[in-house]
């Protein structure tokens, strides 16, 4: 089992930031990639970026390319998303995910945490 806790949303204005962070424990050695996915009240839940727990490679999902940053320490079993330039269309209920298939993938995710949300106001 694992477990995965979000935290660091909030209300932000256009153009600020946030971080979140995603804290896991338990058999975190089982999976080697963890995400970040998105969601909004009545739409699909959309990959954000992922990274994976030993080379750090990271992907991202292209409209966060350049404003998003994803990183780990292993140390610490935690996972962060840097969000700059936050814009309207980025509130949403921001979910952390580890598992080990393709990482854009939804169905390649065996644990997800609880959700954190945050919004973004114009």
């Amino acid at each position: 089992q694992v477990q995965l806790v979000e935290s660091g949303g909030g209300l932000v204005q256009a153009g600020d930031s946030l971080r979140l962070s995603c804290a896991a424990s338990g058999r975190t050695f089982s999976s080697n990639v963890i995400a970040w996915f998105r969601q909004a009240p009545g739409k699909e839940r959309e990959f954000v970026a992922a990274i994976t727990w030993r080379g750090g490679t990271t992907i991202y999902e292209d409209s966060v390319k350049g404003r998003f940053t994803i990183s780990r320490d292993n140390a610490k079993n935690t996972v962060y998303l840097q969000m700059n330039s936050l814009k309207p269309e980025d509130t949403d209920v921001y979910y952390c995910a580890t598992g080990s298939g393709p990482p854009r993938v939804r169905e390649s995710y065996d644990y997800w945490g609880q959700g954190t949300q945050v919004t973004v106001s114009s």
